[in-house]
């Protein structure tokens, strides 16, 4: 009996001894090397049927192979020579990935995975984050990874029933249509019929609103079925789309051109190249509306009326075409101004105003770029007594108050025209209002009193670059002279000038080099008053 227990144990030696041995040979990992890669065991299956699709499962997670996906999941894949630019065609999207690159664009949009597609069996390996983003936005399907099981499954989206608002506004010669989703849909916009935007769901259905009636220079109807929306244009208006966030918003801005009749149209092609080739100018208040009096006399109308044309004739030299919003003692109402802007479109809107504080002591210049939070309490101030009350307060200045604008006014100005129209060119605003307050430090060798922000309601709805200029302080003895002197003036104007090019040459190289062209007579001095609405063009057409 104990022999043969011996020779049990002596085969079973024998047998464990080379898988000993060769488990001693293996080296050791090295001290923070990342982990081999586990091997491919894991399942792929679409609506519960497994496919062979290669996974590799990294630290970051899982890398599924893209070539069999395509095959299962519809899509076209092709590259380039040189292999390291690849693109799948998924409907009317071109996804283009690159081996490396955690960087990937689809269509337009450009997104971040969380790790980059590498090469490996199936041709690319891609991230679950690319199959929701392309497959999934694209052509409604929902992946699900269980690293417990190490399973993927892919199963056709049900069709979500999503609610929808419709808005359509006219304000200012332009139409915004904006259709409010409670979560992003999925979808596509054709526009391949001419005067016809669709906005076909891929796998969302929609439930359509009431019906509205449409009464619109520009848009002759919009209609909301469960599959898509159908925005018809009037003959010869064009649109340009845009998303906003929380909630999800899909905004139309359409624009008239030359064939469309809406009031004041502007006087000049519908296209032209980028730059800046047409500024308006806004000499606060006029009228009734003094805004601010020194105290030797001097009313802000006057002094903003006059730079206002001075600063149009200097800007002839650059070559660029500039409007007035009044060109002589007239009121003008906060909301015409802009308008003024976006009916010859501006590419910038420069409001000019001069300052007032309770003490005489305050100096020095400020400029302003639209914001719904104000940089200071002083600037909130002073544009929550500008935009509602009916003539200016004597101890502050800023955007002249035109009467108290209704509720339902009200709302269409901060939902509509702040959202929809400055909210684009915030970025590009600050920029400008920079370069303003400091070639006016520069030039004037005064208090820089910075850039600051507030909601402004003359800088709201202006779809351009909008700033507001604040040329000094007229309470001030000392400034209210200065400000009366024809070479301060152009010391200041000469700044504005200096600013404008610089910002015009950082948008338009071309423009840094071209010879500065002779200024032409103000067209501005002497001109007849203006009609209403107003906008009167100086310097060269």
């Amino acid at each position: 009996m104990k022999d043969r227990r011996f020779r049990a144990s002596c085969i079973l030696l024998a047998l464990l001894l080379p898988v000993l041995l060769l488990a001693q040979r293996q080296p050791a990992p090295a001290a923070g090397a990342a982990p081999p890669a586990a091997p491919a065991r894991s399942a792929v299956l679409i609506e519960g049927r497994e496919i062979p699709v290669p996974v590799t499962i990294n630290p970051n997670g899982p890398l599924f192979g893209l070539t069999p996906l395509v095959d299962a999941l519809g899509g076209k894949v092709t590259s380039d020579e040189s292999g390291e630019s690849v693109t799948l065609r998924l409907g009317d999207k071109d996804v283009v990935l690159g081996p490396g690159n955690a960087i990937v664009t689809i269509g337009d949009n450009i997104i971040s995975l969380s790790q980059p597609p590498t090469r490996g069996e199936g041709g690319l390996q891609v991230p679950v984050d690319f199959l929701k983003k392309t497959w999934g936005d694209l052509g409604g399907y929902a992946f699900d990874w269980h690293p417990e099981t190490s399973r993927l499954t892919i199963a056709r989206r049900g069709n979500r029933e999503l609610g929808v608002t419709l808005d359509v506004v006219h304000l200012q010669g332009m139409t915004t249509v904006v259709l409010q989703f409670p979560e992003e849909p999925h979808y596509q916009i054709d526009r391949s019929k001419p005067g016809m935007i669709t906005v076909q769901m891929l796998s969302d259905r929609l439930s359509p609103p009431p019906p509205k009636e449409v009464q619109d220079p520009l848009v002759q109807g919009v209609a909301v079925d469960p599959q898509q929306i159908r925005i018809q244009l009037a003959p010869g208006a064009q649109a340009e789309s845009y998303v906003l966030g929380s909630p999800f918003r899909l905004v139309f801005d359409i624009h008239p051109t030359s064939s469309v009749e809406v009031p004041t149209p502007p006087a000049q092609s519908a296209q032209r190249a980028p730059g800046v080739h047409v500024i308006v100018i806004d000499p606060g208040h006029g009228g009734q509306e003094t805004g601010a009096i020194g105290p030797g006399g001097v009313q802000e109308k006057e002094l903003t009326l006059e730079l206002g044309r001075e600063l149009a004739a200097k800007l002839g030299r650059l070559g660029v075409q500039t409007v007035l919003t009044r060109t002589d003692d007239t009121l003008v109402k906060l909301d015409d101004r802009s308008a003024v802007a976006n009916q010859n479109r501006a590419d910038l809107f420069i409001s000019i105003h001069l300052n007032s504080s309770l003490g005489a002591g305050a100096y020095g210049t400020e400029t302003y770029f639209l914001s719904p939070q104000a940089s200071d309490p002083r600037a909130a101030s002073s544009a929550a007594a500008e935009n509602t009350a009916p003539a200016p307060p004597a101890t502050s200045d800023a955007a002249g108050g035109a009467g108290a604008p209704s509720a339902a006014e009200q709302q269409d100005v901060d939902l509509i025209l702040w959202d929809l129209a400055q909210s684009r060119h915030l970025a590009e605003s600050q920029r400008f209002a920079t370069m303003i307050q400091t070639q006016l430090n520069e030039a004037l060798q005064i208090k820089d009193r910075g850039v600051k922000q507030a909601p402004f309601r003359v800088l709201k709805g202006a779809t351009m670059p909008a700033v507001l200029v604040e040329l000094g302080f007229i309470n001030n003895p000392e400034e209210e002279k200065k400000l009366q002197d024809p070479v301060y003036r152009d010391q200041i104007l000469d700044a504005l000038v200096t600013a404008i090019a610089r910002y015009r040459a950082s948008i338009e190289p071309a423009a840094a080099g071209a010879p500065a062209p002779a200024a032409p007579a103000p067209a501005t001095k002497g001109a007849p008053p203006a009609s209403k609405p107003p906008g009167r063009r100086a310097g060269p057409a």
